[in-house]
């Protein structure tokens, strides 16, 4: 099981390795005007395959669990939660984000949808915590 701080932090990198790969398989960063394009302004981006549009929409979908994360994991902390609740709940949302992207990247939409409200429990395992 994961402290609290090692899933924050390994679900902050996470979010960086997400954005990088949606960013990456939008601009074909593995081709030469595709690195051009992910160092300029994009501005000319090409159209988004579909692993790549859902690549970005996992990127953002973590973006706003993240910030709930965080903010639960801060309230927890400040109401001096339970720490082995508070670390099960983080453990939680990390491994399931984790899951939640290659199974988001590979299209699998219903257990992509379970996948994510097991990350939610454990927001919510978190919240309860602080209670």
């Amino acid at each position: 099981m994961l402290t609290e701080s090692q899933s924050l932090l390994s679900s902050a990198t996470l979010t960086l390795v997400m954005l990088l790969t949606a960013s990456g398989l939008r601009s074909r960063a593995w081709t030469l005007a595709g690195l051009k394009i992910g160092f300029g302004n994009r501005e000319q981006l090409p159209e988004p395959t579909p692993l790549s549009g859902r690549a970005d929409r996992a990127a953002k979908n973590m973006l706003e669990g993240l910030l709930m994360f965080m903010a639960v994991v801060t309230a927890a902390r400040f109401a001096g939660a339970e720490s082995h609740r508070l670390e099960l709940g983080a453990t939680a949302f990390f491994w399931a984000r984790l899951a939640y992207f290659g199974v988001y990247l590979a299209g699998i939409a219903y257990l992509r949808t379970a996948i994510w409200v097991v990350s939610l429990a454990g927001i919510f395992m978190i919240g309860a915590a602080a209670l």
